[in-house]
């Protein structure tokens, strides 16, 4: 699955609440990838820009608002410039990990598998 890089310059609220919705609901790849996939993932941007974003995955779809969702079974904390090097490619979610420039709290394996369908 090739990776989609969103534009440069996208607001985390227009990443969070329209980008990664229309890219993942428009590909039927990563729908059928999603299918029996039910969660929701609250990612705590940090620092100017910043903000707190949930993303839902159910029924192959994916839904994205800004806020927080209490019962989210991962929560990923990173900062602005971090996300924007992930969006890029200029760096490797692995590798901010061990670096601790991303922290990911609950379901890892779920942080895996969404990682390796919505990127």
């Amino acid at each position: 699955m090739e990776r989609v890089k969103p534009p440069p310059d996208i607001s985390p609220r227009d990443f969070f609440i329209h980008w990664i919705v229309d890219v993942v609901n428009s590909d039927e790849d990563r729908r059928r990838k999603l299918r029996g996939t039910e969660a929701a993932v609250v990612f705590d941007l940090q620092g100017d820009g910043g903000g707190l974003y949930t993303v839902r995955i159910a029924d192959g779809r994916v839904s994205g608002h800004e806020g927080d969702c209490p019962d989210a079974n991962l929560r990923v904390r990173t900062d602005i410039e971090t996300w924007r090097q992930l969006n890029s490619g200029e760096l490797s979610a692995p590798h901010a990990l061990l670096r601790r420039r991303l922290k990911m709290e609950g379901d890892f394996l779920l942080g895996l598998k969404l990682h390796l369908i919505l990127a």
